[in-house]
């Protein structure tokens, strides 16, 4: 929440629900030629012309998704754009516009929602989308945000979470298990904070891994890379509920099974040294933790020249038979692990 003792904060029902939309938006500039028609009307307008239009939407709760206690609200802002450009990425497409809806109460002044918006301004910005529209209304428990992405791709380019021949090659972006320890810190931070206002927290040491679960970024760059590589992935998904839940998602809809291999699975050396401070196996933070928005995809074993050692990317396993278990191959080579679906799961109980 925005604070400033010398500032007078305004009030929402100031502006009004139109009033407010007015004033979030205006700034905001059409980048896209594909969009005919942005915020203003009753609706937006949007040409693709020969091209497939990829859609999807994501709901982030206060209370549930984030906590303002210590998640500032230009990061959550950018977050929540970001984690939805994401899943346009995981289909091999280029995200083109957003919409934005929000529902909050009257304990957030005007100017907090200008926080908010400045961050969606700045991941529009930076990954040339446009703000076509959305809503706002009234919240009685907290901060609500709705995002729906909206993008293109060729129809020969698309690419779905089926599609995975046996013996292709699983390739992750990136490394993995940063954004779940980061949140350890933050809460352990936000923990000691309650106890003693006094006692500042020190995050400079993990500022990468913070970083990961406060500000993550969207993929864009892997699609682009494996375009200029000549790679087309068989099948993708975005890493956002944990390696082991989005491995069983592609098996599920490829219909077979995986192997992957515990000393391929990229780790940062923050991640190793923070896992290790508070007792964690790094590799569990890798496979259940979340939100690291990294691109799982596998590719033909033809394609293993055009990858083969860019920094970029990872080979970590491969896929196995038809309707066949999948599996984590531990480090000692003889033993293995089944994999099972322990990553984010919002309905679960506390």
């Amino acid at each position: 929440m925005i604070e400033d003792k010398n500032q007078s904060l305004t009030p929402l029902e100031e502006l009004g629900e139109f009033g407010l939309i007015d004033h979030l938006t205006g700034s905001f500039k059409i980048e896209k030629e594909s969009t005919v028609k942005g915020v203003g009307d009753d609706a937006a307008v949007i040409d693709y012309c020969d091209k497939q239009t990829v859609i999807s939407t994501d709901m982030l709760v206060e209370g549930v998704h984030f906590n303002l206690a210590y998640v500032p609200l230009k990061h959550l802002g950018y977050k929540a754009v970001v984690i939805n450009l994401s899943d346009i990425c995981a289909m091999n497409a280029e995200p083109e516009q957003i919409l934005v809806s929000i529902a909050v109460s009257n304990r957030f002044p005007v100017e907090a929602l200008d926080e908010l918006y400045e961050g969606i301004k700045i991941a529009c910005q930076k990954y040339k989308v446009d703000l076509v529209g959305g809503d706002t209304t009234s919240s009685t428990s907290g901060l609500i945000i709705s995002i729906t992405a909206v993008g293109s791709v060729k129809k020969e380019n698309q690419v779905y979470r089926g599609g995975a021949a046996e013996k292709d090659l699983l390739v992750v972006s990136g490394d993995l298990g940063a954004a779940y320890l980061g949140l350890q810190v933050l809460e352990r931070e936000n923990n000691v904070f309650k106890v003693n206002p006094n006692m500042q927290p020190d995050l400079a040491p993990y500022d990468y891994i913070v970083g990961r679960q406060l500000k993550p970024e969207a993929r864009i760059d892997i699609i682009s890379l494996l375009k200029e590589l000549d790679v087309k992935p068989t099948s993708m998904i975005d890493v956002s509920d944990g390696l082991s839940s989005e491995v069983l998602h592609l098996s599920k809809h490829s219909g077979l099974g995986f192997k992957i291999y515990e000393e391929k699975i990229p780790l940062d050396p923050m991640v190793i040294r923070t896992a290790d401070e508070f007792g964690i196996n790094p590799v569990t933070c890798a496979l259940n933790g979340g939100e690291d928005y990294e691109l799982l995809f596998t590719v033909a074993q033809s394609d293993f020249e055009k990858i083969k050692g860019n920094p970029n990317l990872s080979v970590i396993g491969h896929a196995a038979e038809k309707n066949s278990e999948n599996y984590l191959m531990l480090k000692d080579g003889d033993s293995a692990v089944k994999l099972t679906a322990q990553g984010w799961n919002s309905f679960e109980r506390d």
